[in-house]
């Protein structure tokens, strides 16, 4: 460098340097560094320059140490003014200029229409897959931490009831993976309808008493990933599960950018997963599908037979490089799980990466459902401990695939119905029988909720403005006149297999209409607080169905319900509650980031 340009020139160049090194958007490494790094074992043979994507990042200071505590942009433009060079200048201006520049929203999530009204008359059957995802809800708690309502679309509301546990009792049967409990009371948000809750709780296993367990961490380490909330993160939260793993556990790292690579192959020797996890570093481009084919070729050759057998992918799901297109990385999952090898995917998008959020939530869900596994967002290390710590037994272990839930309506008690969230995981009513149909996979200790809201036959105020939507139909109505009312209001189905069979087993249990309580006040604890989380999903995605409801209720209802809270997430649920609601009313200044 030229030592005669002002000290000015050098300290702008400095921080210009850094902000580039950090957050460009070519996603190369800040350096003309040329050796691979020497413990990735590529892949294949390529180019030299292909080893650049698994290089490490230039060792300049991060841009927090260069600047004061102010808006970057201000102290660019400040520094600018003071430059005599005009090319300096510029480049140091057209930084500050970068900075100030709206993010660009480019999140991806799947759009599905909420589920309608239907009558029991006409469609008395329904069918669908469960769902244990908890991303959702920490995608909305990302968002409402950031000042901003999220956009509908990223608003699942199953992934929010089921973020939470429930004090549904374990099975009593060894032979059976889960206990299945049901419960009928008022809506709290419609005085002429009722919710059915659903509720199926997973035998729970020790972790000591866990099968052996064979992982492949499978690492996003391009130039998106180089944020403190992206790659930093995902090192601490995959040293918490690192510490958990006992002697007959076996880690594999593999990492992936422009090339992917094998960083460390399967051990059981702690300091070494942690030393290498230490070392990683963010690259430049994603090709998330050559990192998926070499981590699945790296768990098959460590199998363990009636084992564990899992690929953790953890990243943003930023893939621009090979195979990027989102049903071409389905099919590859869909033809990889047939190894009986699970796929769990670990989100990590907090921030922006090159002026835009580039999060592929879409991806991330669609890709842990194909895979038999589950799919959350880590927005925190607090959310890692819960993931990988607290709930390693469900996270990790699966006790039963493919399991579908199927609830026959009795018409004659059921006017109409609809259910709350799952709205990607709708089967046909033939799909139950399937055993070729992929559905949900339940782990040790988990639960499971779902709601129906359900508006009664004979009600005074059936109609249209009252309980239910749909005018009753003359001529059916005659006839049920004449019609014996059963005592059942459905029935209910599951199928499931176990986690290594290919022949679903099916349970049954009727639904009495004597078990409906009178009052929401009568109804459990357990119950009146999912119905807070599903009160609160639905006015994020817009409230079609709530009425007058509205945060405030939310909120009396959640605090009336909140029970033990021994981790707090049901206190940080009411304080998510009031930000919205503070959100809300300060519209139209809040927007939903799809808005942006």
């Amino acid at each position: 460098m030229n030592m005669s340009y002002p000290k000015c020139v050098l300290i702008s160049l400095a921080i210009v340097a850094g902000l580039v090194a950090c957050t460009s958007g070519n996603k190369q490494a800040a350096t003309d560094k040329t050796a691979a790094i020497p413990y990735v074992k590529e892949r294949d043979e390529q180019k030299l320059d292909d080893s650049r994507d698994l290089a490490q990042i230039s060792a300049a200071p991060p841009v927090a140490e260069l600047l004061p505590a102010e808006p970057r942009a201000r102290v660019l433009k400040r520094e600018a003014a003071k430059i005599a060079t005009p090319g300096a200048a510029g480049a140091v201006m057209a930084e500050a200029e970068r900075l100030e520049r709206p993010l660009l929203d480019n999140e991806k999530y799947a759009h599905v229409d909420q589920n309608g009204i239907l009558q029991a008359a006409e469609h008395p059957v329904a069918t669908f897959s469960i769902d244990v995802d908890t991303a959702g809800y920490a995608n909305v708690r990302r968002m409402l931490k950031a000042g901003q309502l999220p956009q509908q679309d990223a608003v699942r509301i199953e992934e929010m009831i089921n973020y939470f546990a429930y004090d549904y009792p374990l099975p009593n049967d060894k032979n059976t993976p889960f206990s299945v409990t049901t419960e009928i009371a008022p809506a709290p948000w419609n005085r002429h309808t009722h919710l059915l809750q659903i509720g199926i709780k997973g035998q729970d296993i020790a972790k000591q008493m866990l099968p052996p367990a064979n992982l492949v961490f499978l690492i996003d380490v391009s130039g998106s990933m180089s944020d403190a909330n992206r790659l930093p993160l995902l090192q601490s939260a995959l040293k918490l599960l690192t510490q958990q793993l006992r002697e007959q556990d076996r880690v594999a790292i593999v990492v992936y950018a422009g090339a992917s690579g094998v960083v460390l192959e399967p051990t059981n020797d702690q300091g070494k997963i942690l030393a290498a996890l230490n070392r990683l570093q963010a690259g430049r481009s994603t090709n998330g599908a050559a990192g998926i084919e070499l981590a699945y070729a790296v768990a098959k050759q460590a199998y363990i037979p009636n084992g564990i057998n899992r690929v953790l992918l953890a990243t943003d799901g930023d893939f621009n490089v090979g195979t990027v297109s989102f049903e071409a990385l389905k099919s590859l999952i869909e033809e990889k799980r047939k190894s009986g090898i699970s796929l769990t995917t670990l989100g990590f998008g907090m921030g922006s990466y090159n002026g835009e959020r580039n999060y592929n939530d879409r991806l991330m869900e669609q890709l842990a459902d194909a895979g038999n596994g589950n799919y959350a967002f880590i927005d925190t290390l607090n959310e890692a401990q819960k993931v990988l710590v607290d709930e390693m037994s469900s996270t990790l272990n699966t006790i039963a695939k493919d399991v579908k839930i199927q609830i026959e309506f009795n018409p004659d008690v059921v006017a109409e119905y609809r259910l709350i969230g799952y709205e990607n995981r709708a089967l046909k009513r033939e799909d139950f029988n399937n055993d070729k149909v992929d559905a949900g996979e339940i782990g040790a200790g988990h639960s499971v909720t779902a709601l129906y809201e359900i508006a009664l036959t004979g009600s005074p105020e059936l109609g249209a403005s009252k309980g239910a939507a749909f005018e009753p139909l003359r001529y059916q109505t005659k006839a049920q006149e004449n019609k014996t009312t059963s005592g059942e209001l459905a029935h209910l189905r599951l199928r499931y297999k176990a986690p290594n069979g290919d022949d679903s087993q099916l349970l049954e249990w009727p639904i009495q209409r004597a078990t409906i309580k009178s009052d929401f006040a009568q109804a459990s604890e357990r119950m009146r607080f999912a119905a807070a989380v599903a009160g609160f999903g639905q006015l994020l995605k817009g409230g079609k169905y709530t009425g007058n409801f509205g945060f405030g209720d939310v909120a009396k209802l959640a605090r009336g319900s909140r029970g033990e809270d021994r981790f707090g997430y049901r206190g940080e649920f009411l304080s998510l509650v009031n930000l919205a609601q503070s959100l809300g009313e300060t519209a139209p200044q809040a927007k939903h980031l799809s808005e942006q």
